[in-house]
């Protein structure tokens, strides 16, 4: 138990009871005074105070869930409670900031945002929020505000509070200032708009982050680096803290796993690069010699990309192992001792989506990456959706028309007759795009949202040829594929270009998983109707738009646009509507609609790629494959031919 003053004097005789108050109250003051005079205007950190957040209030926070989308009123802020641990409680004097602050604990209303100079980068920022030494940080621009958010939500529900953001412009900085996150000015000036894979100025964003590492390692403080477009799962801090001799842990694209449990991957075997998405850095020498030179490499030559040049700095001096520490090895100059964190568990967006590598080692993820997808930033929100870890607004959750879903009918010969070839790829894909196909068509006639059913596939999707499935992973054939391997989920979001006058209108659409999110609000939950596909021969199929006494309502196949619609005209107010089928279940007669309809959604797939030993060898899918006879998935023969069908 820690020593008490105020309990020891108590126990003592009176005589001296007030002896000693006097002269504690008198050091008291006395240090305050001198140390006000030495730091006038200053905030004062002390180390028996400042080393980790107030967790009492932190606590109270989050256990009254206070919206992420909404500044805490006065009142709820006023009346959380602070125990006798709050640091804010032992020091009521302390002015809090927006760094002392809790996080999600907003501003109050009517106050003034304070000047950008005082969100400048400093090392008392850091040791206010560092908690055993270590900080937890990530960047970017307001583009990627919902990733932050994200971000600092999973964090925070992990009861981590260790963290910074940096903004790269001023409207990121003052949307988080007034979220109640700690976020730092960076001082870039980079355009708040999504600037795409590849771009100068996603180059530049990686230069930020090198010299960010460089700019904090200094301070003295562990640094776990993170891009935003990843989720922590599980708290990783215990799982860093068990290799303290490591300078520097670092996430790989490694799809083979080289070990089933939690150990760090084998370094000897691992082949794919190291991704600089997840690392965790200490202060060592030996790591910031790495970042100095990393930093001055990229400065040099902008043609470099950031991942690029960390992997070829590790590799400069890689292979002895650490005396009695396997998974570390002596990397960069011979000194610095480096681990790979396990791709099972840290994962990658190959070996969380596709493989599931952790739920068939029967492991816990701490973290997933947003990688290997092929839709942008689009793609990366949907791939997160898809898994139920991203937050999104609550109108997200309740679209305004309402929902439409159907229960997918797919043979079990496509799925798991036959060897797995491109044919039998094809054959399944195609098979879900036609009934995809007329719910689209469905949902944008009622003016719903469409709920996307659960995508099959037998084939991998990558940037180059392989037999299907890369050798060595734990890819199950068929499996369950994202969204992205099949569909444009960027062009289906964005709609860049395609006018509602050429194209129809926008049909919007949700995730797999959406109706079994736990977000999913109560009303939606409760507002559904059954749908079921009829034959018109079947004495029962007699379609007036009522619902039978099962709250069934029955619907002929091949139904009009303006039977649909009068059927349920009746049922606007109902949140899901849920088909039993979609085989067969619209016949266009508006031919005006129809050609829009087709125009836009043939632009909705993507491409399969690739086939081995060939130029081009990748094949695009068609919405309409199945009224080209004889259409068959090949690989376009000459580059005239190599273009997307429409």
């Amino acid at each position: 138990m820690a020593w008490n003053p105020f309990l020891d004097i108590s126990n003592t005789k009176p005589l001296f009871l007030a002896v000693y108050t006097t002269v504690l109250v008198g050091i008291v003051f006395s240090t305050v005074y001198v140390v006000s005079s030495l730091y006038p205007g200053k905030l004062v950190y002390s180390e028996a105070w400042s080393s980790s957040p107030p967790l009492s209030r932190e606590d109270s926070l989050q256990k009254q869930k206070v919206p992420i989308f909404a500044q805490p009123s006065k009142d709820t802020v006023a009346n959380v409670s602070t125990g006798p641990e709050s640091e804010l409680a032992v020091h009521s004097s302390y002015k809090e900031s927006m760094f002392t602050r809790p996080i999600w604990d907003a501003p109050s209303a009517g106050t003034k945002m304070p000047d950008l100079k005082a969100f400048r980068l400093a090392k008392e920022m850091v040791k206010y929020r560092a908690k055993d030494n270590i900080i937890i940080v990530t960047f970017g621009n307001y583009a990627f505000m919902d990733f932050i958010i994200n971000w600092v939500k999973h964090l925070t529900d992990l009861r981590v509070f260790n963290l910074l953001v940096g903004a790269m412009d001023t409207k990121l900085l003052e949307a988080l200032y007034w979220k109640g996150i700690p976020v730092f000015d960076m001082g870039s000036n980079i355009n708040i708009i999504d600037v795409g894979w590849g771009s100068s100025t996603f180059h530049k964003m990686g230069r930020e982050k090198v010299i960010l590492i460089n700019a904090l390692l200094p301070f003295g403080f562990e640094l776990l680096m993170c891009d935003t477009d990843m989720v922590w799962l599980k708290n990783p801090l215990p799982y860093l803290a068990r290799f303290p001799r490591a300078d520097v842990l670092t996430s790989s694209d490694q799809v083979i796993p080289t070990v089933v449990d939690d150990s760090l991957e084998i370094w000897q075997q691992v082949s794919g690069a190291l991704n600089i998405g997840i690392f965790h850095w200490r202060p060592t020498n030996s790591s910031k010699k790495l970042a100095k030179e990393w930093k001055e490499m990229l400065l040099a030559d902008e043609t470099i990309w950031d991942q690029n040049g960390f992997n070829e700095l590790m590799h400069r001096s890689l292979g002895s192992s650490v005396d009695g520490e396997p998974g570390l090895v002596y990397a960069f100059d011979g000194n610095l001792k480096m681990g790979i964190l396990p791709a099972s568990i840290f994962c990658s967006g190959h070996t969380y989506f596709v493989q599931a590598m952790y739920q068939q080692l029967k492991l816990e993820p701490y973290a997933v990456h947003t990688t290997f997808q092929y839709a942008g930033t689009e793609g990366k929100r949907h791939r997160l959706r898809e898994a139920m870890v991203f937050y999104d607004q609550p109108e997200y959750y309740d679209s305004p028309g309402g929902f439409l879903t159907f229960r997918p009918n797919i043979p079990r010969s496509l799925l798991l007759d036959g060897d797995h070839t491109v044919d039998s790829h094809f054959s399944l894909v195609n098979f879900q795009l036609k009934q995809i196909r007329i719910a689209l068509a469905i949902t944008s006639l009622l003016n719903r949202t469409l709920v996307m059913p659960p995508l099959w596939c037998r084939l991998d999707r990558l940037w180059f040829g392989h037999p299907g499935a890369l050798p060595g992973t734990m890819t199950r054939q068929p499996f369950l594929c994202p969204m992205d391997h099949v569909f444009e989920v960027n062009v289906m979001l964005r709609g860049q270009g395609m006018s509602e006058e050429e194209f129809g209108p926008n049909i919007g659409f949700r995730e797999y998983s959406f109706l079994e999110n736990t977000l999913l609000p109560e009303q939606v939950k409760a507002s559904q109707l059954e749908v079921q596909l009829c034959d018109d021969k079947s004495l029962n199929c007699i379609s007036n738009g009522t619902a039978d006494n099962s709250g069934v309502v029955r619907l002929q196949k091949h139904s009009s646009e303006e039977v649909l619609t009068t059927v349920f005209s009746s049922y606007q107010d109902v949140k899901v509507i849920k088909f039993s089928s979609m085989e067969d279940a619209l016949g266009f007669t508006n031919k005006v609609r129809e050609a829009k309809f087709r125009n836009r959604v043939k632009r909705y797939v993507g491409m399969w790629c690739c086939m081995e030993n060939r130029d081009r060898g990748h094949i695009y899918y068609d919405m309409f494959w199945d009224e080209k006879p004889g259409w068959r998935p090949v690989p376009p023969a000459t580059p005239e031919d190599d273009r997307p069908p429409w």
